[in-house]
Parts: C-alpha cells; sequence; structure tokens
C-alpha cells in the first residue's frame, strides 16, 4: 500500500488563543502547518476523489479557529489533528502551531503528531 504525505503548510489565520490578558483582548496571527500521511490501497489515478482532498482540512481548520477562544495551542493542535483523523486514509497526521507576534525575536509554538487509535488496518 503506497503512502503519501499531503501537506498544508503555513495556513496563517487570525484567532483568539491565550491565557494572557494582552492575548484575549484581540486575535492574533497564528501560523498552522499540518502533514497528513495518507495511505491508500494502490497508486492512486488522477482524480480527486482517488486521494485525501486538502480543502476539507484547510476549511475545516478556519471554521474551528473562528468556532471559539483557544487557552492553550496544545489544544488548538489536538482538534486539528482530530479534523485530519476523520478521513480513514490518514494514518498519521503532523500538526503545529506557531504565534507569530508574542516576541520580537522568537515565535512560540506547539507540534504533536498522531495515529488513529480504533481502527483496523
Amino acid at each position: 500500500m503506497p503512502d503519501y504525505v499531503i501537506h498544508l503548510d503555513a495556513l496563517e489565520v487570525s484567532m483568539g488563543l491565550g491565557i494572557h490578558a494582552h492575548e484575549r483582548a484581540a486575535p492574533q496571527r497564528v501560523r498552522i502547518d499540518v502533514a497528513m500521511t495518507c495511505r491508500y490501497p494502490a497508486a492512486p489515478e488522477d482524480r480527486i476523489d482517488a486521494v485525501v482532498d486538502y480543502d476539507f482540512l484547510r476549511e475545516g481548520i478556519h471554521a474551528l479557529v473562528r468556532s471559539r477562544h483557544f487557552e492553550l495551542q496544545e489544544v488548538l493542535c489536538e482538534e486539528v489533528a482530530t479534523l485530519a483523523l476523520r478521513d480513514p486514509r490518514v494514518v498519521e497526521v503532523r500538526v503545529r502551531s506557531m504565534k507569530q507576534d508574542i516576541y520580537p525575536d522568537a515565535r512560540v509554538g506547539c507540534e504533536i503528531i498522531r495515529i488513529p487509535t480504533n481502527r483496523q488496518e
């Protein structure tokens, strides 16, 4: 079974994220990167329905960050991973979030790697 890694890189969103008063006062820029390892029964044909379409992920992330304020990047990453793992062809997902403007000299973030727990291969 061939594996392919689909990337959604440098998705910049404006969202409520953080525990500090200045983070709660206004949305901030957050960069989200996702890598989904997708497994197909054979090399896919040249049709979008033969592969995992990353549109669902991008649209889902935009809806997620509009839905509420997140206290922690860890929780944001978990929810993005859960979204990606909804497609049974995704066998692993790596999610990274980076706050872009907290410090003048650094970005701060979180990265997680998740695999589905209740799937039979």
